[in-house]
């Protein structure tokens, strides 16, 4: 049995056999100066997979995010954004500090924006406003609970950037999850998007690294913002055969991840004190009201973690589980077990 199950975030995986055998043979060169063979072919894959002419090997996704908006804008310009999305609320303030721009915040359903408040939010030429220079979209949602947008709202989305002459960035940290949720190529999504970040540490299991791709012209300029926030790594094949391993072995087993949160979700949503949205659990995501046991996610995680489960707290009442490579059905089973068993000690103390 393992010490711990940990239902944190998918960022926790470990990188497999394969992958640690893959960096240890890595051919290596200096990337800064173009020369690293390992990150070439990574980078041609995922242009490849995304559709994109080119893409780049950065540190993280909020690397990614933050360089791809420096390049898309300049300072003093507007960005919109869904109000909960992962660039403006978990990325530190980089896109005021770095980019110099402010963001126009949209409030989504389930995390996706209507696209009619998207053109609505973009400003008119007029000397007191600053210009709209980007529309930013997240696929899946995080906050929203791993949300798919569905392909034809991210058409029209692109539609109306397009007649506004506006790019469009996707923060796509797991789209292979909406791919596979959505049963398409990844692609299918990127097409929609002038530029897409995703992410090979999270549910594909590389231990670091994600892609931004987009256009030669695109990715030639996020190079130097890339080189300016520190992200000019020299002989960073060894992390790049990892994300390989990630694109060529990992991406199919991701819909074993959405079947585990499905049946976490319905284990959970059955205890007494815990309530979840079903209609958001679509892929690797959780996402509980647990206001109805009275105690807030600090105390819950606390309770679980003395069970053998970890999950992130808070001073709030939702908590979030992210299943990943690693957790199978007897973890589910045991997570399950393990907020039952909480819910009834509360019960029993009269606390709910």
């Amino acid at each position: 049995m393992k010490n711990f199950i940990d239902l944190r975030s998918d960022t926790v995986t470990l990188p497999t056999q394969e992958m640690r055998e893959a960096m240890y043979r890595a051919e290596v060169g200096d990337d800064v100066y173009g020369e690293d063979p390992t990150v070439k072919k990574l980078e041609e894959m995922a242009a490849e997979i995304m559709g994109k002419e080119a893409a780049m090997f950065v540190t993280s996704g909020t690397q990614g995010n933050q360089v791809s908006v420096m390049t898309h804008t300049h300072p003093g310009d507007e960005i919109i954004l869904e109000e909960k999305s992962h660039i403006i609320t978990y990325e530190v303030g980089g896109i005021g500090y770095l980019a110099g721009v402010q963001a126009r915040l949209i409030p989504g359903k389930k995390g996706v924006m209507d696209p009619s408040d998207i053109e609505a939010a973009i400003r008119e030429e007029d000397i007191h406003f600053p210009r709209t220079s980007l529309i930013c979209v997240e696929n899946t949602h995080n906050r929203a609970g791993g949300t798919v947008v569905p392909l034809d709202v991210l058409k029209r989305t692109y539609e109306i950037a397009q007649k506004h002459g506006i790019p469009v960035h996707m923060d796509g940290a797991r789209i292979f999850n909406a791919a596979t949720y959505l049963g398409v190529p990844a692609r299918e999504i990127a097409q929609y998007a002038d530029s897409v970040m995703f992410c090979l540490s999270k549910g594909l299991c590389a231990p670091v690294g994600s892609i931004v791709a987009g256009s030669r012209e695109f990715i030639s300029r996020a190079r130097k913002f890339r080189k300016m926030l520190g992200g000019g790594l020299r002989q960073a094949g060894v992390l790049a055969a990892a994300g390989i391993v990630a694109l060529e072995k990992m991406v199919g087993r991701l819909k074993e991840d959405h079947e585990n949160a499905r049946l976490l979700a319905e284990g959970l949503n059955a205890v007494p004190g815990i309530s979840i949205d079903m209609e958001t659990v679509q892929t690797n995501i959780v996402i509980c009201d647990i206001s109805g046991l009275g105690i807030n996610a600090d105390e819950f995680s606390r309770r679980l973690l003395t069970r053998g489960i970890k999950v992130n707290g808070g001073s709030g009442f939702s908590v979030r589980f992210v299943t990943h490579y690693g957790i199978d059905r007897e973890d589910i089973s045991r997570a399950v077990e393990a907020v039952t068993d909480i819910a009834q000690e509360i019960k029993a103390g009269g606390k709910i």
